[in-house]
Formats: structure tokens, C-alpha cells, sequence
């Protein structure tokens, strides 16, 4: 068998809330996507290092003003959280709560590469569920600080009539700011083992997220605690700490965690796991390496960002793509014009952060581009097009239409209240542009530039450079998005005729 090096970060982008795991000889992961669609992306890899999208749990979670981005209504930073991943005698599930929705959904299919996922819902909010299935029995572990578990029916789409529903255990309390959360449930060898990360006050350590453990013989316990990595590679105080862990057919065994990493978003690792005593211990000596290798042959993935052409016949995107919000699927297509992404103004809105059908993909470090080239003959008066740097404090480029028929190429930025405010504005008269957003994560510097282009060569810098900033409400690293929204009437249509995308490799 072959060596693989892996490479930490595996991914410089946000891939955030992982939970891994081993299926014969592939690998699985699920992470957060909150408020893109499709949902809870599934990933796939032979090797540990190389990482592909094969499939989304969901196209959408809900089907309402919110989810749809209509009359100012969002889930920005709601959606899927920290979504469950598990294989249980040849059924794949998935398990998250939505924060907006206050629900907690599950899902599950046979063929987690090409299946249909059937839907569970159960109302209440269960925080950053883990699924354990034990003996015949099938439980969901979730909470912050107060641990609680609850009993499923065996199929897991349901909670089980007069089953087990308590407070498993308060976890530490003294010196921690955030109590523990993220659980992945395991029951290893005789022993469960719960995984949570928590956040200490500087008094009671580093003053940084870490990982730690509980075990018991029993699953109602008593269970004792052991901190099982705190380590932040060095980077500002930030530890690389939630997820899962894994093991090979070899019996060697892993981790996938991942850390905040600043405007890119919350990026994954891959870490080894040592048994010592019983006891996952996670790192090199309780550091996170930034190369080790594993017996595994070295395999290769499609990249997570792409250019593309728009050339589909089946009217279908890649799955790189992810939709801002739910999108009105009769308002975009790649064949009404082949070869064309064509996007079409189905309702007024006065700001990108409220213009449904923005599509996007992530970013990543060390640096990356993203540049696309727009048809804007087909836009009316009051319509806007173009690329979105994409976090709350947004930065624009692109063609706005004044009421005049006027066409001017604008520079904007998010004014502080989610509106747009332009930075720098001129004439343009042609029926084509393209636009180019670069991004810059080089030891957090953390910066976007927006430029122009009439032949896709020459460049010419424009607006201001966006200082990019990772900010809660919406709780997602950076995208690049291809927008079109009017802000006076409807009906009109933007066309892009490609992206093309650049990354920096280190």
C-alpha cells in the first residue's frame, strides 16, 4: 500500500462543522451550509487529503418567506447546523437542527453518492445533534453545557414512545466561557465516548477553543473528561478543535477538526489519533502536524472551486455551486441561451444582501480570483449585475442601469445597514464587461480588490479595497456570488457567459 502526505489545512476554506466517516475503504464528510442551497454537502475521499463534493442532503429545507428571501425575510446564519453523519446496516444518515425553524430534521438514504434522502422532522431545537446507534437502539446527544439525550425509534425518524429523553450530564463550568458543544457520539470498544469542544476564560488555560472527551463504561454514566488536544498551529489564539474521529481498515485511526480562520471561514484538518490509555489523544504530542503521512494509496478529487462555462444541456449546475437562499427556479438557466448563465429579475429588492437567485461558490486561501464576463443588453432600467465578494459587509462590482437607460460600471460596499453604498461609478457603453474580484488571506491580511476589464486582459482596478471581516450574523467565510436583481421592475434578464477562477497555492 501507498503513502499520502497530508497537508493541513486539507482545505483552505470554509468547509466548517465536520463530522467523518469511514465506509469500507471511502471516507465521507458532512458540514454546515446554513443558509446555501442546495444543503449539507457530502464529500468524499480515498485518501484523507483529496476532498470532493459528490452530493447535498437536501435542495432546500423549507419552502417560506425566509428561506426565499421575500419582503426582507432571511436566514442568514440560521439553516443547517452542525449536521450528524452516520452508516447503520447499509442506511446512511444525516441529522441537524435548523435555528430559524426551531426543527430537528434527519434524513437517510442507501446510496449516499446518488440516492434520494428521505425526510424526517421532529419539532424542537436539539443544538449540535449526534446520532449514536447502540445495540439495536438509537439515540440523539445534543446541548450546550447541559448535555441531553433522547431515544429514536430504530429507524431514526422518530422520537420513540415512552424511550429515554433526560439530561445526561452538565459538563465543566468553572473557568469555561463556552460551555461544551459540537458532539460526535461513538461507542468504541465498550466504551462511549462523547466529543465536544469547549472554550476556557484565559484564567483556565489558553483562552482558546480545545477539544475534549468524556467517556463512560456506561451510557448514562458516571463519565470522566480529559482535554484530548489544544493546539492552534500557531495562528492568533485559534484552536483547531470540533469534529469527529475515524479509523482506517488498517485499524490506524484519525480526526477531522476544523479552525476559525478568519474572512476565508472555518477550514478543516486532519489529524492522527493515538489510543493512550483509553483515551483518543489527538496530534503529535499534542500538536496539530502540518504534514504526516498515512498508509493509504494517493488518490485525487475534483477541485471545491471551478471555473465554468454554463455548458449543461440538462440545465443542471455543478455541485460547486450553492444558491444564496432558496432560488425561484423558474427565474435562472443555462439553456435559455446556451453556454450563458442567465439570471432573470422576478421581484424588486434595493441591496445584493436581499436579491434571491445570487449564485456562489466558497473562496480560498492563500489567495484567490474569480472573474466573470457579463452580457448587460438584456437589463432595464434600475437593474443591477455583477459580482459580490459575499459575507454581511459585501463589496460589489458590477453594472447598474440608471432610469435614463444609462449604463455605469459601480463599485460598492455594504453601508452598515445591508444597502449598498457606491465607492466609485463610471460611464459604460458597451453591451459586455468583465468583472474581477480578487482575494487576499496571506497571514489574515484579509483583503478583496475589485477591477474591470473590456477584453478580460487588461485590467483596471477600481472602488476601494474591502477589508473583509467573518462577522456571526452570517457565520460563513467569504463566497464569490454572481448576482442580478431589479430594483424598479422585473422582467429583465442578465447574461454570463463564464467564470473563471484562479487559486494560489502555497
Amino acid at each position: 500500500m501507498g503513502q499520502t502526505v497530508i497537508t493541513n489545512p486539507i482545505m483552505w476554506a470554509d468547509v466548517p462543522d465536520v463530522d467523518p466517516i469511514r465506509v469500507g475503504t471511502s471516507y465521507y464528510m458532512v458540514s454546515t451550509s446554513m443558509h446555501t442551497m442546495p444543503g449539507c454537502p457530502i464529500m468524499k475521499s480515498e485518501d484523507l487529503m483529496h476532498w470532493e463534493i459528490v452530493g447535498y442532503v437536501f435542495d432546500r429545507i423549507e419552502d417560506n418567506q425566509h428561506h426565499n428571501l421575500i419582503d426582507g425575510n432571511h436566514i442568514y446564519g440560521k439553516g443547517s447546523w452542525a449536521a450528524s453523519l452516520k452508516y447503520h446496516e447499509g442506511m446512511y444518515y444525516v441529522c441537524f437542527s435548523s435555528n430559524d425553524t426551531r426543527r430537528f430534521y434527519i434524513y437517510r438514504t442507501d446510496d449516499i453518492e446518488n440516492g434520494r434522502w428521505e425526510r424526517s422532522v421532529i419539532e424542537g431545537l436539539r443544538h449540535d445533534p449526534a446520532l449514536l446507534f447502540d445495540r439495536g437502539r438509537v439515540y440523539v446527544i445534543s446541548g450546550c453545557g447541559s448535555i441531553h439525550i433522547e431515544e429514536l425509534t430504530e429507524d431514526a425518524t422518530a422520537l420513540k414512545a415512552g424511550g429515554m429523553n433526560q439530561l445526561l450530564f452538565e459538563t465543566e463550568r468553572e473557568g469555561i466561557g463556552l460551555r461544551c458543544e459540537g458532539c460526535h457520539a461513538y461507542r468504541i470498544d465498550g466504551y462511549y465516548y462523547l466529543l465536544f469542544i469547549e472554550w476556557p476564560l484565559a484564567g483556565n488555560g489558553n483562552g482558546r477553543r480545545r477539544q475534549v472527551c468524556y467517556r463512560s463504561a456506561e451510557l448514562l454514566g458516571p463519565y470522566e473528561r480529559k482535554v484530548i488536544l489544544d493546539d492552534d498551529m500557531g495562528y492568533f489564539n485559534k484552536g483547531v478543535a470540533q469534529g469527529g474521529i475515524f479509523d482506517t481498515p488498517a485499524g490506524d485511526w484519525y480526526a477531522m477538526l476544523f479552525q476559525d480562520h478568519g474572512s476565508v471561514g472555518r477550514i478543516p484538518y486532519v489529524l492522527p489519533v493515538t489510543w493512550t490509555d483509553g483515551w483518543p489523544m489527538i496530534g503529535a504530542d499534542g500538536k496539530v502536524p502540518e504534514r504526516f503521512e498515512v498508509v493509504l494509496p494517493a488518490g485525487t478529487a475534483k477541485p471545491l472551486v471551478i471555473s465554468d462555462d454554463f455548458d449543461y444541456p440538462d440545465n443542471k449546475l455543478a455541485l460547486n455551486w450553492q444558491w444564496n437562499h432558496n432560488p425561484d427556479n423558474r427565474l435562472w438557466s443555462v439553456t435559455a441561451r446556451p453556454g450563458y448563465l442567465r439570471l432573470i429579475s422576478g421581484q424588486t429588492a434595493d441591496s445584493v444582501l436581499k436579491a434571491r437567485n445570487t449564485l456562489t461558490q466558497r473562496t480560498e486561501g492563500p489567495a484567490c480570483s474569480g472573474s466573470a464576463r457579463l452580457d448587460v443588453s438584456g437589463m432595464k432600467p434600475g437593474d443591477h449585475a455583477g459580482l459580490v465578494a459575499l459575507q454581511n459587509r459585501f463589496g460589489t462590482v458590477g453594472v447598474r442601469i440608471a432610469e435614463n437607460g444609462d449604463r455605469r460600471v459601480v463599485m460598492s460596499v455594504n453601508d452598515g445597514s445591508g444597502g449598498e453604498e457606491p465607492i466609485e461609478s463610471i460611464r459604460w457603453d458597451g453591451d459586455v464587461i468583465d468583472l474581477k474580484i480578487e482575494f487576499d488571506y496571506e497571514n489574515s491580511v484579509d483583503l478583496a480588490r475589485f477591477y474591470y476589464s473590456a477584453d478580460g486582459t487588461e485590467w483596471i482596478r477600481f472602488g476601494r479595497t474591502l477589508d473583509l471581516k467573518y462577522t456571526l450574523d452570517h457565520f460563513m467565510g467569504y463566497r464569490i456570488g454572481l448576482y442580478y436583481y431589479a430594483s424598479v421592475e422585473t422582467g429583465g434578464c442578465a447574461d454570463f457567459e463564464c467564470f473563471r477562477y484562479d487559486k494560489r497555492t502555497r
